[in-house]
């Protein structure tokens, strides 16, 4: 039988904004330290009654300042973030934009580029063209009590396997080689960004002379690749 989810989709949203306060912990740490205190399923309810008095006395948060647990304390709570927890999805059904790609962005909350593909808890799923951009879907990965031998990479890898690209902060060498099976091709950032001025530039390479690779996604024919390399190759 299959176990129950340890929060619900509204606390894992909080969970993961109020994480960006939190960076030495992380989201994963941060859930860790709430479920020992608060027990699973952690819900939304529970979430509301945190204090800062509560965070300082958690362990592993005994010794952030007192700014960050305040804002983090009220990211929890679901205080002054509204407009971050759901950015607006558009409607699309399949072959409404011919020639169009589909990127997976590994955040943690709002439109923000700013999680790692183990411990994020959301992927923002937006279907690319050159001159048009949609946010399709908002797919969870809340993490869940693991089947007995069950792999939570493949599992993950699994919630995009119908995208071409996946933009994320960082990614283990087992995890990427479980999404490059999938036929996905993960994006290493340097540091968190906002999804839509991130595809706003992948947006501009696809309008110019795409690399190879995102040629090949985009279904450009082999001698436009070649073409490409001609044009970018060193001059002798």
């Amino acid at each position: 039988m299959k176990a129950p989810a340890m929060l619900e989709r509204e606390a894992a949203l909080c969970i993961g904004l109020a994480a960006r306060a939190l960076p030495e912990i992380g989201v994963r740490g941060l859930l860790e330290v709430l479920l020992g205190r608060f027990g699973a399923p952690l819900s939304q309810a529970a979430l509301a009654k945190v204090t800062v008095a509560d965070l300082k006395t958690l362990p592993g948060l005994e010794d952030l300042s007192v700014e960050q647990l305040t804002a983090a304390a009220a990211c929890l709570r679901g205080e002054g973030e509204e407009a971050e927890l759901e950015p607006p999805i558009q409607p699309y059904a399949e072959g409404d934009m011919p020639g169009s790609i589909r990127v997976a962005c590994a955040s943690n909350g709002g439109d923000h580029v700013d999680g790692h593909f183990a411990s994020c808890s959301r992927f923002l799923i937006y279907q690319v063209l050159p001159d048009e951009l949609r946010l399709i879907a908002v797919r969870e990965a809340v993490p869940e009590e693991p089947e007995p031998g069950e792999d939570k990479h493949a599992k993950r890898a699994a919630l995009i396997a119908d995208c071409h690209l996946l933009y994320l902060l960082s990614i283990g060498g087992p995890a990427a080689a479980k999404v490059v099976k999938r036929g996905v091709h993960p994006v290493r950032l340097r540091e968190a960004r906002p999804a839509e001025a991130l595809l706003g530039e992948l947006q501009g390479v696809m309008r110019g002379a795409p690399p190879p690779w995102l040629a090949k996604i985009m279904g450009q024919p082999p001698e436009a690749r070649v073409r490409f390399e001609r044009e970018t190759e060193a001059p002798q």
